[in-house]
């Protein structure tokens, strides 16, 4: 008998499966609602109605509302992050380059996606309670893009000095994010000049 395939998962148990099923619909709808109202309108009524889970169900998987809106902000943040990397990834040792490859990304995705555009319009008027855990909350967004940009930045520039490695990321996603949440018209490529702040930074 051949021997299984490592790399090959075994499926869920039926009531696993059922439960990831769940939660996923439950996002889904969470992350339409937010994208067309703002989460501010969002209600675990009009979660349970339109993903066909009970209201019981949504509190004993995350707890309450806050647990949904974390569980989202959670979700979005992997899968953004995950193309970040593929950004940064693609570089072929020009550091420069994909610094701005990985900030224009970003910024585009603040105008693209229409649940990011969601949260930061309703930000912007001081509406919105989803940011806070896209900035302030246990691991969120901002905590989780410095650490993966500090860590591409270890391979990408190893003699820059741990420090100065790590200002330098955290300068890029503060910058990124002032400039996602307070646009300034005509204030030209911002993917350039938050590059050369962090280059300056690394002295690279």
């Amino acid at each position: 008998m051949a021997a299984a395939d490592p790399a090959v998962k075994p499926p869920h148990p039926p009531r696993v499966a059922w439960r990831l099923q769940m939660r996923e619909r439950v996002l889904e709808e969470a992350w339409t609602l937010a994208a067309q109202n703002g989460w501010d309108r969002v209600r675990v009524a009009d979660l349970a109605e339109r993903s066909e889970v009970s209201r019981p169900s949504i509190y004993k998987e995350f707890g309450d509302r806050a647990g949904v809106g974390q569980a989202l902000v959670e979700r979005e943040t992997e899968r953004f992050l995950t193309r970040l990397a593929a950004v940064l990834d693609s570089s072929g040792g020009d550091v420069a380059g994909a610094l701005r490859r990985g900030v224009a990304h970003t910024l585009d995705e603040g105008r693209r996606n229409p649940f990011i555009r969601a949260v930061l319009t309703a930000a912007r008027g001081g509406t919105d309670a989803l940011l806070p855990f896209l900035t302030s909350r246990p691991d969120p967004v901002f905590s989780s893009a410095r650490e993966l940009l500090s860590a591409w930045l270890t391979d990408a520039v190893p003699d820059a000095g741990q420090a100065r490695r790590e200002e330098a990321a955290d300068l890029a996603v503060r910058l990124t994010l002032s400039h996602m949440l307070l646009p300034v018209p005509g204030q030209g490529d911002v993917s350039e000049r938050v590059t050369r702040a962090v280059c300056a930074v690394l002295n690279h």
